[in-house]
């Protein structure tokens, strides 16, 4: 049997759960943003996806996206400081996992692509096609470890759930740390035990 694309990834750094266990995982412009959110990633990219319109007249950046799958290009790049991303240790950073099922069973307002939304030649799909993701995600392209064994693969290993509304802590089914380290923080936040796993395979 195939395996099916079932969760989707929201990178983001330790600093940031506490608040994430207060209002969940929230819209940029939402009225329960954190001030103090701490960024990662590329903010020249955060830029360009806040002027990048989708079909709907709305931007990318008004979303909250996720990946598909984990170990993207992006984490390479934020651990390793490349392109002027300030760089973080992997202890730093967590993955809020959701399942795509309860997306789907809620009717949550999303879209998803087939590659990196920035890209020109990605798609984008509405949730009605969320439950046939594979018909247009691959599952082993979201979850290569090496994205460039062949061409256009970086582009479609990015793929990504965008997520157009504020979204509570209780579609958090996992966290995702690199160490012993990292999971005790979070345990000591109170999140139970038993949903923060340790897996570094996911990191680099």
């Amino acid at each position: 049997m195939a395996k099916r694309i079932r969760f989707a990834y929201r990178m983001t750094h330790i600093d940031n759960i506490q608040d994430i266990l207060n209002v969940g995982i929230v819209l940029p412009g939402s009225p329960h943003a954190n001030p103090n959110f701490v960024p990662i990633g590329d903010p020249t990219a955060i830029e360009t996806r806040n002027r990048k319109y989708l079909n709907d007249d709305s931007c990318i950046g008004d979303y909250i996206p996720f990946y598909l799958g984990p170990r993207t290009p992006m984490l390479y790049v934020i651990q390793h400081g490349y392109n002027s991303v300030k760089r973080y240790a992997p202890s730093e950073i967590v993955y809020c996992v959701i399942d795509i099922e309860d997306i789907i069973k809620d009717n949550v307002d999303c879209v998803f692509t087939d590659g990196h939304a920035l890209s020109l030649i990605t798609r984008v799909f509405p949730r009605e096609f969320l439950r046939d993701i594979e018909q247009y995600v691959s599952y082993q392209d979201v979850y290569t470890r090496n994205w460039l064994e062949a061409p256009d693969l970086k582009r479609r290993k990015e793929a990504e759930l965008l997520i157009k509304q504020d979204l509570p802590v209780g579609y958090i089914k996992y966290y995702v740390v690199y160490d012993e380290l990292a999971k005790n923080r979070l345990v000591s936040f109170g999140i139970d035990e038993a949903i923060v796993k340790i897996f570094k395979p996911f990191y680099f």
